[in-house]
């Protein structure tokens, strides 16, 4: 199985036009969102690109490609707008064995973590920062964000599958990797 992994995409139209090319420029199976759908919040910049109904209406018709979880700034609102569940805190899955623990990064996050042993997979946004690390075991990913990437990071999105981590550029060039 190979996901595409999107987070804080704060209803950047670009951002997801783009970012969506990656599911057949990497074959990728289903959508991994991990929250910041499309509300930008009152501590980000709104996005140059911000056009929230063509962020619903390109991430719908994939609704059943996807598994999300809530970000800080997606509110009981958005589930109305939205097709597929995103008012979790968290989801697990299982990839190759591991586990695979999915929050936003408000809740549960590098310095929250929950429950996982060494060779698990914690997978978050948030930060707006781009991550393949391990620490104690554990693999801590972030696909960076999008629409609004922080300090000199590019906008982005990750591919995970069971051989690893990867993180890219929206011209869908490699800008970070861990292999498992």
């Amino acid at each position: 199985m190979k996901y595409l992994v999107i987070s804080d995409i704060h209803g950047a139209a670009e951002g997801i036009r783009s970012t969506l090319e990656a599911i057949s420029y990497h074959g990728c199976d289903a959508v991994l969102c991990l929250g910041d759908v499309l509300y930008h919040g009152p501590r980000n910049e709104l996005p140059a690109d911000y056009a929230p109904k063509e962020v619903i209406a390109r991430l719908n018709p994939l609704h059943e490609k996807i598994t999300a979880v809530r970000g800080n700034c997606d509110a009981e609102v958005d589930q109305m707008v939205l097709d597929f569940p995103v008012t979790a805190d968290y989801n697990i899955l299982y990839l190759g064995g591991r586990k695979v623990f999915m929050s936003h990064g408000h809740i549960y996050g590098p310095e929250h973590l929950p429950r996982l042993q060494a060779g698990d997979v914690f997978l978050s946004g948030h930060t707006h920062i781009p991550t393949c690390e391990i620490s104690e075991g554990i693999y801590l990913l972030n696909p960076g964000s999008c629409a609004l990437p922080k300090g000199t990071h590019p906008r982005s999105y990750g591919i995970l599958d069971e051989h690893g981590f990867t993180v890219y550029s929206l011209d869908h060039r490699e800008y970070q990797s861990i292999h498992f």
